[in-house]
């Protein structure tokens, strides 16, 4: 996609094409063209809409970057990926990035495929410091001394059980390796834990580092000195940490040299520590105190979470477009949130966990009412798992709300915690199916297939709201094991969802609507798409059967007994991969029971689905209203030759 950029990207940004062009220009104009990029991000997503907060964040530090290492030679990688507009803008992406986030434009995260300044692609949290030590590992194999890697990380996620283990492992290699801490105490939601906790400690002890740059300052430059001084200084740094602080500095206790915390804002001086990092050996952090939003006010200071990706904005007055104010169905997350708290006043037991998706789950409505019985971990899904399972022990059940793509990172959890020990340990997996603009990373593609081969666990999924909240009601009833729960992000269907519980017998389905010899067998929220494509096609004559499956396992085995008998035809359609999901398992059943109906399988294809909408991407992966429709007017033009015959 190739769109002629409207906006003015400055005097100074609109000559930088590469960081090479960058490199061109003095020192203390680097602020100026941190003042352009900042205002050109601003434009954009002010009307194409993308992750605001996070990049404004980064401006200066994503200019000093670039600057002081010599990209793409020197290994840049950034964590998550929110924040990575600017960078992207600086190396040669600036003309295309109105395309970001747009179907066949710009991906809203680095891309290996993108750029060759993408060195790794990201999407999920906590990843940086791992891939950046295996880079500098491979490097100094291959006798690349000099080369540099730059690991970037935010506060949130370096809460990850990954980044704990990735630091613990490059303590003990002697690489070129920075990890630069993007601290501004804030991930989606507010950061939470015992390191947080740390961190700010080490930010706002003014003593401890008035002390530590004295004490620098008297020493002079370590190179100076040599390996003596380096040891004595070090000694007497944590002496004054260890008195200051009351505990020696958690990053040098793995061998890291700390170095910080310093204002992530101040481009000159951060141009000149990196200058001095550059020539230093082996692992280091450095600190850096930022503002997510910052220098625009409305995010500076606004609602964090609300800017972090705001949708349009009139970036003059900070107010988010809305859109229409007639009443709508309500997203599938609002109804999870709403009904949760329903269910704990109604069982003392229930309990809310999620790994730092509070507000993204609307588990934050739990939280307001029963704080006591809700848990955001930080991002840490392989926690969140074993934490509940453990709750579970002592008879607590467990709500444990984690996105499709994110519960991968726990699978092992699932299994070996959970499902062994046949626990009850409810998993809400929002953002199932394509996501739209968030591409590849972000999907929840997999779910059903992973989750349906694991002995003991019920996999649901509803089609509406209604069946949502049914679904929810029956998971908590007494001894139901693993559940797992799948829904779609954003809005469902219905206006008048909130109607009394009502138990779903595990393992049932249900006759939408009856028909001829086609049946179509649908999973979850695509079961919508039948609908209107049934209501289009009896204008035609064509009268086709619609079973909502609700449940990949168990399988509703006497219902598609009747319907392979009754029906020529089978359709099945999912809003996840076709490869081991919902149609594979119902085909696995026609191949146990003899059956050889004939039978398409429409969902998500064997490939890694870029962004777009939710509705371009339905398109190109042909499983929408209008794909249904071909396939059955596809079957029957079929059948009709051959009967021709």
């Amino acid at each position: 996609m190739k769109e002629k950029t409207k906006y003015n990207t400055g005097k100074l940004l609109s000559k930088i094409n590469t960081p090479e062009d960058l490199r061109k220009l003095k020192k203390n104009q680097l602020q100026h063209v941190a003042n352009e990029l900042r205002q050109y991000i601003i434009d954009v997503v002010s009307e194409k809409g993308g992750h605001l907060g996070a990049s404004l964040g980064v401006v200066e530090l994503t200019v000093a970057l670039h600057y002081v290492f010599n990209t793409p030679e020197d290994q840049l990688v950034w964590d998550v990926g929110h924040q990575a507009y600017g960078h992207k803008i600086l190396t040669g992406r600036k003309k295309l990035f109105p395309t970001n986030r747009k179907y066949n434009g710009l991906s809203g995260f680095p891309k290996r495929n993108e750029s060759v300044y993408d060195t790794f692609g990201v999407g999920h949290s906590s990843t940086s410091i791992s891939a950046a030590l295996g880079m500098a590992i491979a490097s100094k194999s291959d006798g690349e001394n000099k080369r540099q890697h730059i690991a970037v990380i935010g506060d949130g996620s370096m809460t990850a059980g990954i980044a704990f283990e990735a630091l613990n492992h490059a303590g003990a290699e002697n690489t070129n390796l920075l990890v630069i801490l993007n601290d501004n105490c804030m991930s989606i939601d507010p950061a939470v834990g015992a390191l947080k906790e740390y961190l700010t400690d080490i930010s706002t002890s003014h003593t401890y580092n008035k002390a530590k740059n004295k004490l620098w300052r008297i020493l002079g430059k370590i190179s100076k000195f040599g390996k003596t001084a380096q040891k004595i200084a070090k000694k007497v740094e944590g002496a004054v940490k260890s008195t200051i602080l009351g505990e020696s500095n958690y990053f040098e206790s793995l061998n890291f040299r700390y170095f910080g915390p310093i204002d992530g804002h101040d481009t000159k001086h951060l141009v000149s520590v990196l200058n001095d990092l550059k020539k230093i050996p082996g692992p280091k952090i450095l600190h850096c105190l930022t503002v997510k939003g910052k220098g625009y006010k409305p995010a500076e200071e606004g609602d964090t979470t609300k800017w972090h990706a705001p949708g349009i904005f009139n970036k003059n007055t900070g107010e988010i477009v809305t859109g229409s104010y007639k009443k709508t169905p309500p997203k599938y997350q609002d109804v999870f949130g709403d009904s949760i708290v329903e269910l704990a006043n109604r069982n003392k037991n229930i309990v809310g966990v999620t790994p730092a998706m509070l507000s993204g789950s609307s588990l934050k409505k739990m939280m307001e009412v029963f704080p006591e019985r809700t848990f955001d971990v930080g991002i840490a899904e392989q926690h969140a798992v074993t934490f509940s399972a453990g709750m579970s022990t002592l008879g607590k059940i467990p709500f444990c709300n984690i996105y499709s793509t994110f519960m991968q990172r726990a699978y092992d959890q699932v299994i070996h915690d959970v499902a062994i020990q046949n626990l009850n340990v409810v998993f809400c997996l929002d953002r199932g199916g394509l996501v739209g603009a968030d591409g590849a990373t972000h999907h929840g593609a997999f779910d059903l297939s992973y989750f349906r081969c694991i002995p003991n666990m019920i996999v649901s999924a509803p089609m509406n709201e209604q069946e949502l909240r049914n679904l929810m009601f029956t998971s908590q009833l007494p001894n139901q094991g693993p559940f797992s729960i799948r829904y779609p992000r954003g809005s469902g269907v219905m206006i008048d969802w909130k109607t009394p519980f009502k138990e779903i017998k595990i393992g049932k389905g249900r006759l939408i609507s009856d028909g001829d010899e086609i049946a179509v067998l649908s999973i979850g929220h695509a079961g919508n798409f039948v609908t209107g494509a049934r209501n289009e096609l009896k204008k035609e004559g064509i009268n086709i059967a619609h079973y909502d499956m609700r449940f990949v396992k168990p399988l509703d085995e006497d219902l598609l007994h009747k319907i392979c008998k009754k029906h020529l035809f089978i359709i099945t359609i999912e809003d996840g991969c076709v490869k081991g999901g919902f149609g594979s398992a119902i085909l696995e059943f026609m191949s146990s029971n003899d059956y050889s109906n004939k039978t398409r399988l429409l969902g998500i294809p064997d490939k890694f689905v870029n962004h777009g909408t939710q509705a371009e991407l339905y398109n190109e992966c042909f499983y929408n209203e209008d794909a249904l429709i071909k396939t059955i007017h596809s079957v029957l033009e079929n059948s009709n030759k051959q009967q021709a015959v």
